[in-house]
């Protein structure tokens, strides 16, 4: 029996950096967080727990994912960590779907 491909060898970088993007904000606390950065334009130092509603944990977890896929920086002021999106990782995925998914002539609704 063949399994299917999935070794990130087997496709582009440009294709498994998109994968890699959407998989980090794949989750809905991620697009709540992302979407609240980049509503302020600027690093927000602030309470995320007040101003999104989940457990410190909760926010903690995804901050650090969507840190560690380089959307997001934090940087330390005082006691708090600050963070804001980072505007090359961002723009450089946006170009990257574009390119890759937002090729699609309008589609056919009647396929199936």
């Amino acid at each position: 029996m063949t399994m299917g491909l999935t070794k990130t060898e087997h496709f582009t970088k440009e294709i498994n950096a998109v994968a890699a993007f959407a998989k980090a904000v794949g989750h809905p606390a991620r697009l709540v967080i992302i979407k609240y950065l980049l509503e302020r334009e600027t690093c927000v130092c602030g309470d995320l727990v007040k101003e999104i509603g989940l457990a410190q944990p909760t926010i903690s977890q995804h901050l650090k994912a969507l840190k560690e896929a380089g959307i997001i920086r934090g940087t330390v002021e005082g006691a708090s960590i600050c963070y804001c999106i980072n505007t090359d990782k961002w723009n450089m995925m946006n170009q990257e779907l574009r390119k890759h998914l937002i090729i699609i002539p309008n589609l056919k609704s009647d396929c199936c």
